[in-house]
């Protein structure tokens, strides 16, 4: 009896000694916030979490972490694709990540809301965060939610956070896009011959500037009575010519770029508990550099509090495995500005 009882405690110590895996799970949740919007956009919304190790036994609550993916990739995207998964794993301050589905038929909803695509303000902020905190054992309050993005997602991260720093208390956009006007005019990007004379939305999966652009006209100049596009075009192209819309223009400028939206939100960007972003120097892209340039310069005059870096890599290349941007800068930044217990 002795031996077994000693057999037995051994093989308690060896079961308790071994690690309780995170886990990623994925779930489909109704959403209200694309009732009737024009392009048929599910309301039955695909979003994967991860739970940290121990996150079953623990009992305790965990900060939240909502993750924006890139334009033309969905939530699963950056796990399945890129390890998400092994790096949180490894990192310092266990909390839960939430990946929401915002691809529209276009690749990307542009983290907007819009009558053409849906109420994408309302199924991140109120619906996404409502359902997460009655689903996990979350720390329910602003200051342990985090919003983070790549890219596009950097961008939706960064126009989210000055829309809704009611509900996100930091901040960190990776290499956000639309920063604010670059080298080259936007409307030298689309194809506006191919956009003019479109019969469906289909007709632009082959020119990826002209899908990008059309879904950025969804949201920033929606039109629900031009289909099958449903957005006015700050362009045409007339005769081989070029003929810009200086008021619609004005309008996606306004609406679009972060540089613009900045200054109407500084009172609300200032109390986030963390701002950062960061791009890489030799994206192909200058628009992308000198853009994001001039923002950290626009938020020092306007007296926001952030970091900005900009570092030796280029489009997406440093962005992830374990000497990656999210690994060294990302979850080290919401390690120690997300509030826990």
């Amino acid at each position: 009896m002795p031996r077994f009882l000693g057999l037995l405690l051994a093989a308690l110590v060896v079961l308790s000694s071994q690690p309780v895996r995170a886990e990623i799970r994925d779930f489909t949740i109704a959403s209200k916030a694309f009732d009737g919007n024009k392009i048929g956009i599910s309301g039955q919304r695909r979003v994967r979490v991860y739970l940290p190790d121990g996150y079953e036994t623990s009992g305790r609550r965990y900060p939240v972490v909502y993750f924006l993916h890139n334009l033309f990739e969905d939530e699963k995207t950056a796990f399945d694709r890129d390890g998400f998964a092994r790096l949180l794993d490894k990192a310092d301050a266990p909390m839960i990540v939430v990946a929401g589905d915002f691809s529209t038929p276009l690749g990307s909803s542009i983290y907007t809301s819009s009558p053409v695509t849906g109420r994408w303000d309302d199924f991140l902020a109120v619906e996404l965060v409502d359902w997460t905190d009655r689903t996990f054992r979350t720390l329910a309050r602003r200051g342990s939610r985090g919003l983070a993005g790549d890219r596009m997602g950097g961008y939706g991260a960064m126009a989210m956070g000055m829309r809704h720093a009611d509900v996100f208390g930091a901040v960190y956009a990776l290499h956000p896009v639309g920063a604010g006007l670059g080298l080259q005019p936007m409307w030298s990007r689309p194809n506006f011959e191919l956009l003019q004379t479109a019969k469906s939305l289909d007709d632009l999966k082959a020119d990826g500037f002209s899908q990008l652009f059309t879904a950025i006209y969804q949201a920033h100049l929606p039109n629900l009575a031009k289909p099958p596009l449903y957005a006015d075009l700050p362009v045409r192209r007339i005769d081989g010519r070029i003929v810009v819309d200086a008021g619609m223009t004005r309008r996606l400028t306004d609406s679009f770029l972060l540089d613009r939206l900045a200054p109407r939100y500084v009172t609300d960007l200032r109390t986030l508990r963390g701002l950062k972003f960061d791009w890489g120097r030799d994206d192909p892209n200058p628009d992308h550099v000198v853009s994001n340039q001039a923002l950290s310069r626009l938020l020092t005059e306007y007296g926001v509090p952030h970091e900005a870096e900009e570092y030796v890599g280029g489009w997406g290349d440093r962005t992830w495995g374990e000497t990656g941007r999210v690994s060294t800068a990302m979850l080290p930044f919401f390690a120690r500005t997300l509030a826990v217990d």
